[in-house]
Parts: C-alpha cells; sequence; structure tokens
C-alpha cells in the first residue's frame, strides 16, 4: 500500500511537471511569436495606440520661368481633421457633422464615416484649406467647446500667380499635392519635399501629452525648376492664339516658339486653356449648358469629365495632325541632300497629275507651269512636289523621314507625348507605295504632333542638328542654389549644312513672294512655310498651319501655330496662321534684342521721330511739325504751346498728327476711336489721322493689296487725342495653298 502510494505520489509530480513544462513551452512560444515573428506587428499597433504621429506636408518646389518669375509655388493652407475616440455623444457627432460640412463643403457623409471610427484618433476631413475657411473652423471649435476632438495642422497649396498662364505646360495638382498634368506630373517626385512629423505621446484617452514628449522633424521643400519658357513670348503666343481661335471661330489653335540652336521651348500654348488654380471649372457656357442639358446623371458627369480632360489636354505635344504643305520642306529637304534633285530642277505643272489612278489637283486652276525648286516652294506647288517625291523614291524619302525624328517621339520632358504609331499615323519603308509616297510628299495621309514638326525644321535652321526640345533650364535646392543645368542634346544629323543654307534661301523667298508673305516683319528676314490640311477624321474640315524661324540670315527662333477647324471662308495657312506668326516673331524677336536691319524701300515707309515744340510760338511750332511731315492740330487760343501729344522724341508714323496745347487748363482733350478695319494703308492713316489719332503699322506690308484685320483699340472707346493705335495687316491675295 505504502509502495502504490509513493508510485501514485511520482506520477502526480510528473504529471504536474509535464503541465509546467507544458505551460512554460506555451508561454515561451506564445512570447517567441509576438515578440520575434509578428514583433514588428504589434510593435507599431503598440506605438499606434501610445503615440500620435501627424505629418506635416512640405512645400512644392517653386516653378520659374527664365527670368526667375513665380509661374508655381507653394504657400501656407490648414488641414483640418478629427479625433472620433474622443466625441462624447450622438448629439456631438450631429454637431461637427453639419458644422464641417456646411464650413469646409465636405458631404455628410464622408464626416459620418469618420466619425464611426471610435477607436481611431486621427480621421482627415480637408486639407488645403484657405485661411477664412480655417478661421470659421477655428470659431466653430471654440464656440461648441471642441477642443481635441475637432483639430487644425499645418497644410500647403499649390498657387498659380498668372491663372491659365501656360496653363497646358505646367499643370497642376491634386487634393494631395501631387501633380496631375504637364511639368507638375513629369517631375512630381523631383518638386515634392520631405514631408515633416510631429510625434506626440498620448494618454489612456487618446488625448495629447504634454510637450515634454512631442518630438518634431521640419519638412524640407522640394526642388524647384526654372523654365526656358520666356514670360513675354509666351505671353504674346497665348494672345495670339487665342485672338485666332475667336477671328476664326475655330476649335482650338495651337503653337510652339523654340530655339532653333538649342531646343529649348521659349513658349507652348494650347487655346483655349483653363485656370489652374481652378483645373476642375468649365468656362465655355455654350458647353456647360450642352452637358447640364444630359438628363442620365452618370452620362452627364462622365462627358463633364471628358470636357474637363479635353481642357487640360496640350495639343502642341499630345496630338497628331496632318502636316499639309509644311511638310514640303522635309521633303524638299530630303530631295536635295540625298542627291536626287538639284536647285536647278524643274517640272511643268499643268493644273494636276495622276497618280495610280487618282488626280492630285493643284490649288492653282490651269497650274503654275514650269517651275524650278524655289519656285515650285513658293507656290507651294502640290503636282511638282508629288513629283520631287516620286523622284526621291521611297527608300530614300523613309530615311530622311526617320532622320528627322518623325517615325519617334521627340523627347520632350512634358508627359503625354503622342506616340508614333508605324502604318497607323505614318507609313513605314515598305508600305510606301507610289500612291503613299505621291501622297506624304505634300503633307497628306500621315500625322505628326507640332513638337516633331517644329523640331524637324528648327534642324533645317540650325544647319541639320536634331534636337532634343526642352522645358527644364535648371534646377535649384530649397536655399536656391542650382544643382541641376540643362545642356542641350543632339540626336543625329538629318541633313547636311549646304542643304540647310539652300532650303532657308528658298523658304525665305516663301514669305518674301509667295505663300506666306503675311509672315513678313519690316527689318526681319523670315523663313517659312504655309499649310492648309484637311483632316482625316471629318468631312470638309481644314487644318491651317504656319512654320517659320528669323533672322534667316542668322536663325535664332523658330514658331510653329496651328488653327484647327477654321470656321471662315478663306482657311488657309498663308491667310489665318502666318499673321499669328508674324506677331509672335516680331514681339519675340524684339524682346530678344535682335535689331532689326532695314531696307532702303522699308525705311521709307517706317515712322518718323516726333520734334519737341512746347515752349514756342504756335505759328514756328506748326511750321516745324509740318516740315517734319506731321499734321498739326492746335488745341485752345494760347499764343505758345504748353504741351503736346505724343510728346517730343516719340515715334510716330510718317503723315502722322501732334496735337499742340496752347492753355493751361486744357492739357489732354479725348475723342473717339474710328473703326479702322478692312482698309488699306493709306485709308487707315488718313482715317486716324482726321480723328486725332496716330498708327503703327504690323504685318506684311509687301503687297499693295494689304487690308487692315485689328486694332489695338477697339472702335469708338474713348482715347487721348494723337494716341498711338497699332493696326495690323494682311492679305488674301496669292497666299492659297490648297
Amino acid at each position: 500500500m505504502s509502495r502504490i502510494t509513493n508510485k501514485l505520489k511520482i506520477r502526480a509530480i510528473i504529471a504536474v511537471f509535464i503541465f509546467f513544462v507544458f505551460g512554460f513551452s506555451l508561454d515561451i512560444g506564445r512570447l517567441f511569436w509576438l515578440q520575434v515573428i509578428n514583433g514588428e506587428e504589434y510593435k507599431a499597433k503598440a506605438e499606434q495606440q501610445q503615440l500620435s504621429d501627424t505629418i506635416i506636408n512640405a512645400n512644392r518646389g517653386t516653378i520659374y520661368d527664365s527670368s526667375m518669375s513665380i509661374l508655381a509655388q507653394s504657400a501656407s493652407a490648414w488641414l483640418v481633421y478629427i479625433n472620433p475616440s474622443k466625441v462624447k455623444d450622438d448629439e456631438q457627432s450631429e454637431l461637427i457633422k453639419n458644422g464641417l460640412s456646411e464650413i469646409l463643403g465636405v458631404s455628410e457623409e464622408k464626416i459620418e464615416t469618420a466619425l464611426s471610427h471610435k477607436n481611431y484618433g486621427y480621421e482627415k476631413i480637408k486639407g488645403q484649406i484657405e485661411y477664412n475657411d480655417k478661421q470659421e473652423v477655428s470659431t466653430f471649435i471654440n464656440e461648441n467647446d471642441l477642443y481635441g476632438i475637432v483639430n487644425i495642422d499645418p497644410d500647403t497649396k499649390r498657387y498659380y500667380p498668372y491663372a491659365n498662364f501656360a496653363s497646358t505646360v505646367l499643370g497642376f495638382t491634386g487634393s494631395e499635392d501631387m501633380g496631375r498634368s504637364g511639368l507638375e506630373l513629369k517631375y512630381n517626385d523631383t518638386l515634392t519635399g520631405i514631408a515633416g512629423r510631429v510625434i506626440t505621446a498620448k494618454n489612456a484617452r487618446s488625448g495629447s501629452m504634454p510637450n515634454e514628449f512631442e518630438t518634431t522633424f521640419d519638412p524640407e521643400q522640394g526642388t524647384s525648376l526654372v523654365l526656358t519658357i520666356e514670360n513675354a513670348i509666351q505671353y504674346s503666343l497665348e494672345k495670339g492664339l487665342m485672338q485666332a481661335v475667336i477671328d476664326n471661330n475655330a476649335t482650338s489653335a495651337y503653337g510652339i516658339v523654340m530655339d532653333v540652336e538649342t531646343g529649348a521651348i521659349l513658349g507652348m500654348s494650347t487655346k483655349p486653356d483653363y485656370d489652374l488654380n481652378l483645373p476642375n471649372t468649365l468656362t465655355d457656357k455654350t458647353l456647360i449648358k450642352r452637358i447640364e442639358a444630359i438628363a442620365d446623371e452618370s452620362e452627364r458627369a462622365k462627358q463633364y469629365n471628358n470636357a474637363l480632360f479635353a481642357l487640360w489636354r496640350n495639343k502642341a505635344i499630345s496630338d497628331t495632325y496632318e502636316p499639309g504643305s509644311v511638310f514640303k520642306v522635309i521633303t524638299l529637304s530630303a530631295a536635295l541632300d540625298s542627291g536626287a534633285v538639284t536647285p536647278s530642277f524643274s517640272y511643268t505643272c499643268r493644273g494636276s497629275i495622276k497618280v495610280a489612278g487618282n488626280t492630285i489637283r493643284c490649288h492653282r486652276a490651269g497650274g503654275h507651269g514650269t517651275q524650278n525648286l524655289e519656285t515650285g516652294l513658293v507656290n507651294s506647288c502640290n503636282p511638282f512636289f508629288v513629283t520631287i517625291g516620286q523622284t526621291t523614291g521611297s527608300k530614300e524619302f523613309y530615311k530622311y523621314f526617320e532622320a528627322f525624328g518623325f517615325s519617334e517621339k521627340s523627347g520632350i520632358d512634358l508627359p503625354a507625348e503622342a506616340a508614333p504609331v508605324p502604318n497607323v499615323t505614318f507609313y513605314t519603308g515598305d508600305r510606301l507605295g507610289i500612291a503613299e509616297l505621291s501622297s506624304c510628299s505634300f503633307g497628306q495621309t500621315f500625322q505628326v504632333s507640332a513638337i516633331q514638326m517644329i523640331t524637324a525644321v528648327s534642324a533645317i535652321a540650325n544647319g541639320g542638328h536634331l534636337m532634343t526640345p526642352y522645358l527644364v533650364k535648371s534646377m535649384l535646392d530649397n536655399e536656391g542654389n542650382t544643382i541641376y543645368n540643362a545642356v542641350p542634346r543632339e540626336k543625329r544629323q538629318a541633313i547636311s549644312k549646304s542643304t540647310s543654307d539652300t532650303v532657308i534661301s528658298m523658304m525665305e523667298q516663301v514669305v518674301e513672294r509667295g505663300t506666306g508673305k503675311n509672315a513678313y516683319i519690316a527689318g526681319y528676314r523670315v523663313a517659312g512655310k504655309t499649310g492648309t490640311s484637311e483632316k482625316l477624321t471629318k468631312d470638309n474640315e481644314f487644318i491651317a498651319s504656319f512654320v517659320g524661324f528669323a533672322p534667316a540670315n542668322d536663325p535664332k527662333i523658330a514658331v510653329l501655330i496651328v488653327i484647327d477647324e477654321p470656321q471662315v471662308y478663306n482657311h488657309g495657312g498663308g491667310a489665318i496662321a502666318a499673321p499669328v506668326a508674324n506677331e509672335v516673331l516680331e514681339q519675340s524677336l524684339r524682346y530678344l534684342n535682335i535689331e532689326p536691319v532695314y531696307t532702303d524701300e522699308e525705311l521709307a515707309k517706317l515712322s518718323a521721330t516726333a520734334p519737341s515744340v512746347s515752349g514756342i510760338a504756335v505759328k514756328d511750332a506748326k511750321n516745324t511739325v509740318q516740315n517734319k511731315g506731321f499734321t498739326a492740330r492746335v488745341v485752345g487760343n494760347g499764343e505758345k504751346v504748353i504741351a503736346q501729344s505724343p510728346t517730343g522724341g516719340s515715334t510716330l508714323p510718317k503723315n502722322g498728327v501732334i496735337i499742340l496745347y496752347t492753355e493751361s487748363g486744357k492739357t489732354s482733350t479725348t475723342g473717339t476711336i474710328p473703326d479702322l478695319k478692312g482698309l488699306s494703308i493709306s485709308e487707315v492713316n488718313r482715317t486716324a489721322v482726321n480723328a486725332g489719332f496716330n498708327i503703327r503699322i504690323s504685318g506684311s506690308t509687301l503687297d499693295g493689296e494689304v487690308r487692315s484685320y485689328r486694332q489695338s483699340i477697339a472702335p469708338s472707346t474713348k482715347a487721348e487725342l494723337g494716341a498711338i493705335i497699332t493696326v495690323y495687316f494682311k492679305t488674301n491675295s496669292g497666299v492659297e495653298d490648297f
């Protein structure tokens, strides 16, 4: 019995021992599982319960134009969040939901969802709020004793000082301060700074502990960008394109100004565009009405979004189009450089040419007769260029098509550049039969992008070097130190220098005496080519364009203007795109301090300098003014001139008017601006002078049939007598290229 009892005791001890060993093993295993295998996960959960980690958004880098004017900048804003774990009851939840929804414009559903997360200490309601909204939220917190429940933290917001200036190039940021389009998207990682943090210990009720338990890591601003964009050139381009849309009732217009030597983009724009500060807002009232009339809510939302995406689209790089006759300079370059033709090559145009059973017509009934290379380009003769293309042959033609970059992206530092698609947007060499080669030779049946076209023409201008276009000139760290400088990159030599010189000379004649005469600028030698193409995707819709560069004897800048679907009778590139290029080129050349060099003939038409006659007798003043070729108009009955308009030294057109004031109480008199549109130069000058105003002539004056088409001061406007009105001239004679 004693032996049995001892055995039971031993078994009991062993059982207890095994139980404890097993129990300890479970505990040790559990600890190993918690601390080693899932240690990081539980550590993070513990920290989440014990620590409040608030992100302080960093300012994005600033975007500057080439002159360091700010185009995009981040500034202080505020973020509103709530601590659901501290909400007392349903009544307080309802108060918060209704109050914040009304102040911040956030849906009640979103706030209600945030409030339902009772175990959370941080739920963002809205960021990037303005000062006024922040003040309203602060008042709301104070009046309803919501300290620690509704909270406000520092945040940042992107601002664009010039609203829609270069909008399709710059792009914009979304609600999370992330780039959504343009340079903001392309350089998002560069522009984005390093966020700061405020880490604070929390008590058992998720409230903040005293300041000694708080650690702050300051945010670091992102890298800033300095662009190649020239503010004045961009403004001139945007103004010209917008006017082109209005004047021609066009769907859109887009253009590029490029430094031909480096590929730097000096200006790029698509019109119409949008306000970068309000990127989700449509402004076209007709379009808005059409969308609002859609009954189905989902379809209405879809169409609204489609309209926004279309507005954001940078057509200068994202769209392709049929280049039309501007492509003839590429065909000409290929033919000359390959040796297929020489400058003395000639062909007789009789009005049309037969190709593979189809008739390709010349825009001039009866044809242009016998032409050499130069006159063929000057006249923009389609049958002539069909013949040149056929003479060059498919193999050589496609070789230069590739050399000029039309089978690849340009490589510009912007997102969403259109990708050339073989046998969709262009024909590959093996697909260039006689029909395809013939139509491609004068710019039809294939598509290119505007950035490809101006890059190729810039290669003609700079001696044959195909450059990679770019927009970012340099980058700056948050202390303003330069950490990157762009280096111009050449892709390849597309044509020889001698071919380049020959084609430039011929392109200059296009502006001097051909379809591009509306791009003529007194004092500057301009080379260019007009284009008018029929859209492949729409019946009876056209694209008018002009590409050119100046000065032709030492090319510096190139410009391309494209007007999409103009709704006017004379919709040719020479009639409506070349005048826009004229304005942009003239203002750009003067901005870049490229001095004009006038011919004797141009000097004879130019303005003269007004003499200073203040302080002398009226009779003598009138004689002086008239001897200088001006008309004098006396205001008042005094014996001496006490003031004049325009002042002495001002540049006026010859035969202009100078107002002479002779009484101290009357040194300024207004008049009504006359309507100066649709008149010849002499008629405009006479009408203006008779009304007491002066004119400045802009645009083409080569042709005797030039007529005014716009004036800088609107008719019927009141202005000081003697004021100078800029009047723009163009011709519709001899500029047809379609």
